[in-house]
This record gives structure tokens, sequence and C-alpha cells, in this order.
């Protein structure tokens, strides 16, 4: 039997009626390595790296795995920009501001000090500038970035003595993430940029004097409640600290466009179920930090005020001298301040109010 004959004058029902099957191409299976940040023994901001693999694995039938890897495993946690870059893993999960030491616009991406709360900016990603602006900005690293998570809102950290006033801020050696070191640095302090896993030791063996990570959930597990009696709050500095999965962009650009379908809306699940998780874990979290004898304590007007003040000088030197950070924070700014007036009037002033009263 000549099958091409049979093909062309049959036609594919022709063809499936007398039993001959044209040829099929099975797509290759695809394996990717994520290089994370974090440990594994954070469920919470680890979990979302899971989350995704889990959820790209399912979408694809199993085709498509991300093998996920902790901080230290493929390489350090301050290092899966380089790798992602040189295209040593294919997919990166990290918090941007961790590299401000390449350039100041990583912060953008993640957190400011007296930056976009979490909802605030997720909408900036999705329906502002975001997404298109950070892309661009990336691709001078080879990357392709998704949103891959938000802690919403932070605690201020763990301290061996009370921060009454800005004179105790100075000397302070201050475990603080990221791009917010910039600033503790202009208020008198002095930041140290230390991984996640390795913040109890150095607070411990008084390396440093205070640090912080992301609130009660994760600062519970890693018993930072055991050698710093005091707790602040608010953490200014990461109002809504975006996560993100950073891609090489040959291996984006080689998935066909219905697995990178998969991936982006892995990544948009694992986005939702992080803050989602920190959100439904911290309440308990706290009250049991507390019940422990962990002393909460408020920053003062003065440490915030002074704190914004730096923070807006930086801001303006920055878009001074940094053609990229004054582009995007510029779009950025003017999001945040459109936005600070819209939640004025809603979401604050609902939760101010449901705030002050005794529910059952």
């Amino acid at each position: 039997m000549d099958r091409r004959a049979v093909i062309k004058s049959a036609g594919i029902a022709g063809v499936l009626a007398a039993g001959v099957a044209p040829a099929v191409h099975a797509q290759a299976a695809i394996r990717w390595r994520l290089a994370s940040s974090f440990p594994k023994s954070l469920d919470t901001i680890f979990g979302a790296a899971e989350v995704f693999a889990a959820k790209v694995k399912t979408m694809s039938g199993g085709k498509f795995e991300i093998s996920t890897h902790a901080a230290g495993e493929l390489m350090p946690a301050f290092g899966v920009v380089d790798g992602v870059q040189q295209g040593t893993v294919e997919v990166a999960h990290t918090a941007p501001y961790y590299f401000f030491g390449k350039n100041e616009v990583f912060a953008l991406g993640c957190a400011i000090p007296f930056g976009l709360n979490s909802r605030q900016m997720t909408a900036w990603m999705f329906e502002g500038n975001g997404l298109k602006l950070m892309r661009e900005f990336y691709a001078k690293y080879n990357i392709v970035n998704l949103p891959g998570g938000n802690t919403g809102a932070q605690m201020g950290g763990w301290y061996r003595k009370e921060i009454k006033s800005m004179a105790d801020m100075k000397g302070l050696k201050f475990r603080v993430g990221g791009f917010a070191g910039k600033v503790i640095e202009r208020m008198g302090g002095v930041p140290q940029n230390i991984p996640g896993g390795e913040i109890y030791q150095a607070l411990e063996k008084g390396t440093i004097d205070a640090a912080e990570w992301v609130g009660p959930y994760d600062d519970l597990k890693l018993g930072f409640n055991k050698v710093a009696p005091f707790y602040y709050y608010p953490g200014w500095w990461e109002g809504g600290p975006e996560l993100d999965f950073f891609i090489n962009d040959k291996a984006w650009n080689g998935l066909s466009p219905e697995n990178k379908a998969i991936v982006e809306s892995a990544a948009a699940e694992a986005h939702v179920v992080m803050q989602a998780r920190y959100d439904a874990r911290n309440p308990a979290a706290l009250k049991q930090l507390v019940a422990s004898g962990t002393k909460l304590r408020p920053f003062s007007n003065d440490v915030m005020a002074e704190a914004f003040k730096h923070s807006e000088a930086l801001y303006s030197e920055l878009s001074g001298s940094n053609p990229d950070w004054k582009k995007i924070y510029a779009d950025y700014s003017k999001f945040r301040t459109e936005q600070n007036l819209w939640f004025r009037f809603t979401e604050a002033t609902f939760d101010r109010f449901m705030q002050n009263q005794k529910l059952a």
C-alpha cells in the first residue's frame, strides 16, 4: 500500500478508517533546574518554588519537570542571578533586591523603603507598566522575569536593645535585606546582607546587633526570639516585597507557546499561594511569640519620619545618576501616589475601623 497515496486521496478520516496512522512527532520531555535563594526549612518562601514546579509538571502531563534546589545546593543564595544569566540553571527563585549591587533597579522589582504594598505591587506589575519596564531592564542580564510570590508587609526585625530614637540607630549592625541597607546606612546604621539560613548564628554570636527576615511565621521557625528580645514593626523597607522567577532567556525562547503559558500560569499560582500562606499563618505565630516573652514594639514616629526623608533623598539622587532608575522609578512613583490616594479612602479606612472593633 502506498502510504502517501492513501493519505492524499482519503484524507485524515479515511486514513483513520483504513487503520493507517500518520507519523506523530512526540514532543521531547523538558527538564529544568531551579536554584532558590532560600532554605528548604521555610515552607512559605521556598515552598513557592515547589508549588511552581508541581503545577508545571501537572499541567504538562509530566512532560515538563523542574527540580527545585535550596540555597547552597547548586550555588550560593546570592549567586542565582549569575547562574541564570550564564545559563548554569534555567530558572531561579529569589528576591530581586538582593542584587541591587549590580544595579539599584533590581530593588524596584521587589521592594524599596516606603514603596508599594503587596496588592499595589501586583497591580503595577500586571495592570500597570511594571512587568514591561522590568522585563526590558532584566533583558540586559539574559533574564525573563515572572512574579513569583509576595510576603505582604513585613515586620521590622529583632533587636538586642530597644530602638527608642534615632540615637539608637547609630552604629547598629543590622542584617537587612538588599536595598534598604542604603537607607539604614544614611541613618547611621551598619547594614549587613546575610542569607536567611545564616542569620540566627550571626545574631546569636553577636556578629550583628539586629536582624530582620519576613514576619512571625518564618521568624518563629528560625528561632530569632531566642537570641533577641525586642520585635519591632512595621518593616517600612518592605511594604510588599515581590519574589520573582528569573528564567534564562534562551531557555524561555526555546519553549513552545503552550509551555510558556504553562510556566506563566504556574508562576501566577505560586504568586498567590505564597502570600495566602503568610497571611494565614502569621497571626497564630505572632501570638505564640508574644506568649513566649517577645517584646513587641512599634518604631517611633521620629525614626519613621527620618527613614522616609532619607529614602526620598536617595531616590532623587539615583534619578540623577542612574538612567534606568530614573525611567522606571518615574512610573513606579506615579503609580504609588495614585494607589495611596485610592487606598486612603477605601482599604485603609476600612482596615482601621475593623482593627478597632471587638470581634466575636
